[in-house]
């Protein structure tokens, strides 16, 4: 039973929590995009501040800003009152995280800050406060209720304020258009900085495992292909293996809502001719890049001849089916 209780109140919590994050979907509006577009211009950082449950949601944040390129730094507030508030310029931007928007040691700060005539964002719960009346632009994110079952431990809370940092943070990635090869740049440590830091040709599928007809088969064969590879998509080359098309079965799809006859009709009718392709040796942040500009999720791999080599798709660059062993060159 002790066990049951548990459960029940672990889903409870991810209930409340849950509910509380949705509901701030109708409170984002003008507080928001001018958020973003205050941080968006700046010539400075973002200096995070919060004391408490609310710093160390702060300092997530700023992990999350850093990493995506909006350059940030945290701020404690009681050190920052004894000194640290020396790294706080007129060209940067705060954002300041309270709940209750009445915490004295972040008060006492930021109405120091705004002698200096920096913009700040308050991330709070309390429209009225104190916090919210000294900040020039205040994003909403109170919650109804906590998911402690006193209604005094940070818990809905906090995770309100963490996730609009993460709204903030993305919503600058757009705006800046940070691209996949600027996050490796910052991560260039970690397994996604390094498949990035790789080319085609450590991922690329070769060989039989590449679903491929030549020319001029029927139709119904190139589909059974597709089918038997289960990649979605059929490559057509030539005679010499030289790439000339493409079948994919979301094309499939379309032509049997058309009312098309497979039967007397061959793999060239039907084939979308020169497809997307890329050279084996393009960096991975480049190919994800080329994927995003086109909005296709799989390319041929081809030389300078157009002669098959074999194929990418996003899954086996992210990591699906393994972990991608990379020797890096020694600099």
């Amino acid at each position: 039973m002790k066990r049951n209780q548990a459960i029940r109140e672990a889903r409870e919590v991810l209930k409340i929590e849950a509910e509380s994050i949705l509901r701030l979907r109708d409170r984002i509006g003008s507080g928001f995009a001018k958020s973003v577009d205050i941080i968006s211009r700046s010539k400075g950082r973002v200096i995070v501040t919060g004391i408490g449950k609310s710093g160390l949601i702060g300092k997530k944040i700023v992990a999350t800003l850093t990493s995506t390129g909006t350059q940030a730094l945290f701020l404690h507030p009681v050190e920052g009152i004894h000194g640290d508030l020396g790294i706080v310029t007129k060209e940067d931007v705060v954002i300041a995280i309270s709940n209750s928007g009445e915490t004295n040691e972040l008060n006492l700060i930021i109405s120091a800050i705004r002698h200096l005539g920096t913009p700040i964002i308050a991330l709070t719960g309390n429209l009225s406060s104190t916090l919210s009346h000294s900040c020039d632009v205040v994003i909403d994110v109170g919650v109804e209720k906590e998911a402690c079952p006193f209604g005094l431990a940070p818990t809905s809370s906090t995770t309100a304020a963490l996730v609009m940092g993460d709204a903030l943070a993305v919503a600058l990635i757009k705006k800046k258009n940070f691209r996949e090869s600027d996050f490796y740049q910052f991560h260039p440590g970690g397994n996604l900085g390094l498949r990035l830091r790789a080319t085609v040709k450590d991922v690329m599928i070769t060989g039989t495992l590449i679903p491929i007809v030549q020319a001029g088969i029927p139709s119904l064969a190139a589909i059974k292909e597709m089918d038997e590879k289960n990649r979605g998509f059929v490559l057509v080359t030539d005679g010499k293996k030289h790439l000339v098309g493409i079948l994919t079965d979301g094309d499939v799809r379309r032509l049997v809502r058309k009312g098309q006859d497979f039967k007397n009709k061959t793999i060239d009718e039907l084939m979308t001719r020169s497809p997307k392709t890329i050279d084996e040796n393009t960096s991975l942040a480049r190919t994800i890049e080329f994927m995003q500009e086109n909005e296709i999720t799989t390319l041929a791999v081809v030389n300078d001849k157009l002669k098959l080599k074999g194929y990418v798709h996003l899954h086996d660059i992210l990591g699906r089916g393994g972990t991608l062993k990379i020797s890096l060159p020694e600099r």
